[in-house]
C-alpha cells in the first residue's frame, strides 16, 4: 500500500463522458472472447459475464484502498476509484451475474417477458475477503460501464432486483451532514453492512439489496439535464427510503449510494437484445421501465490514452 499516490498517480485513467442524445454508458465492448457474443451465453445464460479484466495479483485490498485515498476527495478520488476498477480490481463474486425476471403487457394485452442480467451486490473495490463497496459519481459509474458493456439501471429494474433478491439487508443510515461524500463514512458504511451480513449469515454472491440507493437512469434527467438520479434502499416491507431523485449534481456521490451494473444485453421474449433498446422501444420499454421508453440523453465514452480529464470538479 506504501506509495500507492506516487507509484500510480502516473496510471490514472482519463474519462471523457459526453452529454449527448443516447440514453445509456454502453459503448462497443472491449475486445476479447467475453465479448463474442455470445454462443456461450445462447446456450447457457447463466454464463453471461460481464468484460471486465482479471484482478491483479498483487492489486489494493479493500481496506488498503480505503487508506490509500483517506485524505483525497472529489476529481482525485473518482479517478483512483476509476483505475482500479477498470485494472480489474473488484470481487470475485461480482463477476457471476445473476438474472432478475421482468414482465408487463402490451396496449393489446401481449404478455412481455424480459430477463437482465445484473451484478449480485453494488460495485466494490478489493478481494472476496477484504472488499470496500464504493460510492461513485455519474461520470465514473458511466465510463466503468462503458467499459465493461454494462448499464445502469431503471426504478422498474432496482424494484425487482429487491423483490427477487436471495437476502434483504436492513437499511442503516448514518447521520446527514458533509462527511456523509469523505472516505470515512464510505468505510464505515460499508463495516457496518458486513456486521449485519455477519450477523444474519448473508454470504457473498447471491442476489442482495437494501443496503444502498442506487444510481440509476430515468427521463427526468432529461428535464434536469447535469445532475445524477437516485432511488431505492428499501426498507424490508419493500418500501424505498430514497424515491426518485434528481437533486444532486452529476458529479455528486455519498456513502449511501451504490451502482449496480445491468448487463448490456437481456433476454426479450427469449432472444438476446440490447437493453438500451429495448428502452427505447415504445412498444417493449414497459418490460424494463415503469416511464415507459427512456427518452435518449446520455452516452458514455470508453476512456483512453489521450482523452482528456473528467467534466467533475471536486464539488457540485
Amino acid at each position: 500500500m506504501r506509495g500507492f499516490v506516487s507509484r500510480r498517480a502516473l496510471k490514472l485513467a482519463s474519462v471523457t463522458v459526453l452529454w449527448s442524445v443516447w440514453l445509456v454508458a454502453t459503448v462497443q465492448p472491449v475486445p476479447g472472447p467475453e465479448n463474442a457474443c455470445c454462443p456461450a451465453a445462447r446456450d447457457a445464460p447463466e454464463n453471461l459475464t460481464l468484460a471486465i479484466p482479471p484482478r491483479p495479483l498483487h492489486a489494493l485490498t479493500g481496506s488498503q484502498f480505503a487508506q490509500a485515498v483517506s485524505t483525497l476527495e472529489g476529481r482525485p478520488r473518482e479517478q483512483a476509484i476509476l483505475h482500479e476498477i477498470l485494472e480489474g480490481n473488484l470481487p470475485g463474486f461480482l463477476r457471476r451475474l445473476v438474472p432478475v425476471e421482468l414482465a408487463d403487457r402490451t396496449d393489446g394485452g401481449r404478455r412481455l417477458n424480459a430477463t437482465i442480467f445484473v451484478i449480485p451486490d453494488y460495485l466494490a473495490i478489493g478481494s472476496d475477503v477484504d472488499f470496500l463497496r464504493i460510492p461513485m459519481n455519474l461520470e465514473t459509474a458511466l465510463a466503468i460501464a462503458a467499459r465493461f458493456s454494462a448499464v445502469l439501471p431503471t426504478r422498474k429494474m432496482v424494484d425487482a432486483i429487491f423483490s427477487q433478491s436471495a437476502y434483504h439487508f436492513v437499511p442503516e443510515p448514518l447521520i446527514a451532514g458533509p462527511r456523509m461524500r469523505s472516505t470515512a463514512y464510505y468505510r464505515t458504511h460499508n463495516e457496518m453492512i458486513e456486521t449485519q451480513a455477519r450477523r444474519r449469515g448473508i454470504p457473498s454472491g447471491p442476489l442482495v439489496s437494501g443496503h444502498k440507493k442506487d444510481v440509476v437512469v430515468t427521463n427526468l434527467l432529461a428535464r434536469t439535464p447535469g445532475r445524477i438520479a437516485i432511488y431505492g434502499w428499501h426498507r424490508p416491507d419493500g418500501a424505498p427510503i430514497q424515491p426518485l431523485s434528481t437533486v444532486h449534481g452529476v458529479c455528486y456521490a455519498d456513502y449511501s449510494h451504490g451502482i449496480r451494473l445491468v448487463s448490456a444485453l437481456a433476454l426479450e421474449d427469449g432472444a438476446w437484445r440490447s437493453v438500451r433498446d429495448l428502452l427505447q422501444d415504445s412498444r417493449l420499454a414497459t418490460a424494463l421501465s415503469d416511464e415507459g421508453a427512456i427518452r435518449p440523453m446520455l452516452v458514455g465514452s470508453r476512456p483512453g490514452p489521450g482523452e482528456g480529464q473528467a467534466h467533475c470538479g471536486p464539488e457540485i
